[in-house]
């Protein structure tokens, strides 16, 4: 019922997605720029921020914050949230995921604790169940943390190490690769050596019988055309019913961009001591490499039958097949390329953001400068 859109310069914008008129500014949301927004529930929402902090609000009283939360120490990127638990997981550039317990909120914030950590952290989701999390790196490689038990905070090296595979050779992933940082402050493309230690290493080739709690895969999923040259996992969202992953990658010579469809495979190792990969490249397609330097943040629809990808100056919706159909009724044995079904442009400049209405047909996207586009596709 409520479109809310994050700005870059401390404001929260309120709109009637039916009507598309505004609603309310939330001109001082935060003290810097606003990234992400999160309703908890239909009157609850979070928002965080580079000024390192997370705002709790009501939409019955928008005058003010519910609370403030401190705890992360660098730009904040990212919100999840676990209804079962109402516990709040929040992720940022300082390479922390922390859970704030919502449960306990007062006034002067919630009793937090910090979860996991690794270097040059870009993003961070929950699949639907909340049994993993998918954390993404700016150096390619993607964190997955299975049978996810968020109650049990997770120190360095305490983890269990369940297998740990690069999807596209067979080099160790301590292998190190540089380049320069990337625009906007995104520490991109750095040197990603000490993500794991190699006495962590060692326990995945030493572990046998089931996997525990919160046991961690390493991977760096294979991406078209980049074997060779490494890449940058931008944006990471997850199909509705948890099939499969969607990323969109850049090479680090910021030259090509992707995006990139990974089917989750269940089931134990096929030898207890060999790693095994648990995502399968089914679906990619080629982006248009404008706004170099940006995050585009792509989305499934409710129904995970399409994707809607920023795509110049406007968004394209895919899917994977040119009907629309299921992820599940058309896996191919090798990596295919997504359908195009549908471009829609209205914006005069870069679109970093889209998203689908959970209740309409209805799409949203975001520009670079501030436009705000509202669609009701018509096939």
């Amino acid at each position: 019922s409520v479109l809310t859109v994050a700005c870059e310069q401390t404001e929260v914008l309120l709109f009637d997605p039916i009507s598309s008129k505004h609603i309310k500014t939330l001109s001082e949301a935060h003290e810097d720029c606003v990234n992400n927004i999160r309703f908890l529930d239909n009157r609850l929402f979070a928002t965080c921020s580079d000024d390192t902090t997370i705002a709790l609000w009501d939409l019955r009283k928008l005058n003010t914050k519910v609370c403030t939360l401190h705890g992360h120490t660098s730009w904040v990127k990212n919100i999840e949230y676990d209804t079962n638990t109402r516990l709040l997981v929040t992720s940022g550039f300082d390479g922390n995921v922390i859970i704030w317990d919502t449960n306990r909120c007062t006034e002067d914030g919630c009793p937090h604790k910090k979860f996991f950590h690794t270097r040059f952290l870009m993003r961070m989701r929950l699949t639907p169940d909340c049994s993993k999390m998918l954390i993404s790196t700016s150096s390619g490689y993607l964190l997955i943390l299975h049978d996810l038990d968020l109650n049990k905070s997770l120190e360095v090296g305490s983890y269990p190490i369940l297998r740990a595979r690069r999807t596209t050779s067979s080099s160790d992933i301590t292998s190190s690769g540089s380049s320069a940082p990337r625009a906007v402050g995104s520490p991109c493309h750095q040197n990603d050596s000490g993500l794991l230690s190699e006495k962590h290493m060692s326990r995945s080739s030493q572990r046998e019988g089931g996997s525990p709690r919160n046991s961690l895969e390493v991977l760096t999923p294979e991406v078209p055309g980049e074997r060779d040259r490494g890449n940058c996992i931008t944006s990471l969202q997850l199909h509705p019913k948890g099939w499969a992953t969607l990323l969109r990658c850049s090479s680090n010579t910021d030259d090509q961009e992707w995006t990139c469809v990974y089917e989750f495979q269940e089931g134990a190792p096929v030898r207890p001591v060999s790693p095994r990969c648990s995502l399968r490249l089914t679906h990619c397609i080629e982006e248009a490499n404008v706004g170099r330097g940006y995050i585009k943040e792509l989305c499934f629809s409710p129904d995970g039958r399409m994707i809607s990808s920023p795509h110049g100056f406007g968004i394209r919706l895919l899917g994977f097949d040119a009907h629309c159909s299921e992820l599940v009724d058309c896996l191919p044995k090798e990596a295919s390329p997504l359908k195009e079904i549908r471009s829609l442009y209205s914006h005069n400049d870069v679109v970093l953001t889209t998203k689908f209405s959970p209740t309409h047909c209805q799409i949203a996207s975001g520009c670079l400068s501030g436009r705000v586009s509202l669609y009701q596709p018509k096939f």
